[in-house]
């Protein structure tokens, strides 16, 4: 949990560095918070770390992205926030080479990846009928049920759209983020699928990365 609460931290830290500490004229801060409620984290670590990034003393972090393959050729992309880009390069290189993988150039798997933006709320008390005629014309691309949630899924470019239209709309968001989702997957067997998970939980594990993705068939 710390682990998540640090992260946490950085994407505050980035949010307000691009658009100030007021969530109310920062849509990237009000996601942030809206994922830190999600991730219980007390509002009182979330105010200080808010504070903390508009103090003159506040760390700089930057977002990077990294692009490689893992084992049996499966494209992965990581984003991570960093204060020191020597060290997360140098670390994120050495995962994928002691994972058997391979660390590539900017752009290598780009192509493999769309950016999209999803949103979570709560089902109840909504018409989904009507909220999706309604959100369609907010760049809704797809939507879909959940267990007691919907999710909804939009274009990067229109992700603040949506989180203004489901804000005049008073609909609570459990969970907002931005993704990177394949144009494709690619199946393994059982023994290659593990190649795979391991260099993935060792480039979660690293404290720099964000978020990582791939476009290895999960569905089995």
């Amino acid at each position: 949990m710390s682990k998540v609460f640090t992260r946490i931290g950085r994407e505050i830290a980035m949010a307000v560095k691009e658009g100030g500490v007021d969530p109310n004229y920062n849509s990237r801060l009000r996601m942030v918070i809206q994922n830190a409620k999600a991730a219980n984290m007390p509002k009182a670590n979330v105010e200080s770390a808010i504070k903390k990034a508009s103090s003159k003393d506040a760390e700089n972090y930057d977002e990077i992205v990294y692009e490689g393959y893992a084992p049996h050729g499966i494209a992965v992309m990581v984003e991570t926030a960093t204060n020191n880009t020597n060290r997360t390069v140098s670390n994120i290189r050495a995962i994928f080479s002691k994972c058997g993988g391979s660390l590539g150039i900017s752009g290598s798997v780009k192509n493999i990846f769309s950016r999209k933006g999803i949103f979570k709320v709560k089902t109840e008390g909504l018409d989904l009928e009507m909220l999706e005629l309604e959100l369609i014309d907010h760049g809704l691309e797809q939507m879909q049920a959940e267990d007691e949630h919907v999710v909804l899924q939009t274009q990067f470019e229109d992700y603040g759209a949506m989180q203004k239209a489901l804000e005049e709309r008073h609909i609570e968001v459990d969970s907002a983020e931005l993704v990177r989702l394949p144009t494709f997957f690619k199946s393994l067997n059982e023994h290659e699928v593990e190649d795979v998970i391991k260099l993935i939980e060792k480039l979660e594990e690293d404290d720099d990365v964000v978020n990582v993705f791939h476009n290895m068939d999960m569905s089995e």
